[in-house]
């Protein structure tokens, strides 16, 4: 499968959930956006690697594990994003000794290896799979004629909730999902996309 390289775009606390945060990842070459939530204490610690001005009194749990990384001569390579399984992104970093050549790959949160990408420097992958089925295509041509086509629907068009998707239809998903990306709502974007994917495989 095709690697697409990933650049952090921002972060942004979430309007559905609480303590939550969405991380939205570029495609460095394109215009679809992965929208990932995550939690507090791991959007805290990437915005602090981001910024790279505030110093915590005492080591955040990523810069430990970069320090120990340093310490026994293992650097991480890359980060990769490799499964989507019921809305939840799955990642691994791929660590290679600097002494010994020995390369490991290591399961992790997605939101922990995407810190610990940042302290190393190490450039972020997905699938080309999984952008196609989570990716969300933001300001492209073909979403704009959709959105001012879709603008003649009923004006009191809201953000569905999950479980009335599927009685609405087709062209009502698609208005709604134009609102939900303009008003920076992902998740409940990615919710209706998938129900858009799920029609179109019937």
């Amino acid at each position: 499968m095709d690697f697409v390289q990933l650049d952090i775009t921002a972060i942004r606390q979430s309007n559905s959930q609480n303590n939550a945060y969405v991380l939205l990842l570029n495609e460095t070459i394109g215009k679809r956006q992965l929208p990932i939530v995550i939690g507090w204490c791991e959007a805290r610690s990437i915005a602090i690697a981001l910024d790279g001005t505030e110093e915590p009194s005492r080591p955040l749990t990523h810069d430990l594990f970069k320090t120990l990384g340093d310490s026994f001569d293992i650097a991480v390579q890359k980060v990769v994003i490799h499964t989507l399984i019921e809305g939840v992104f799955h990642a691994a970093f791929h660590c290679k000794h600097k002494v010994t050549g020995e390369e490991v790959e290591i399961d992790a949160r997605t939101s922990d290896a995407i810190a610990i990408a940042i302290r190393y420097g190490c450039p972020i992958f997905t699938y080309e799979d999984i952008l196609a089925r989570a990716g969300i295509i933001i300001n492209s041509a073909r979403e704009d004629e959709e959105i001012e086509d879709l603008s003649l629907e009923d004006e009191d068009d809201k953000i569905a909730e999950p479980e009335g998707l599927p009685s609405m239809s087709t062209k009502k998903l698609k208005r709604i999902l134009a609102i939900a990306i303009e008003e920076e709502e992902y998740e409940k974007a990615s919710e209706i996309r998938d129900e858009l994917k799920k029609r179109k495989g019937e």
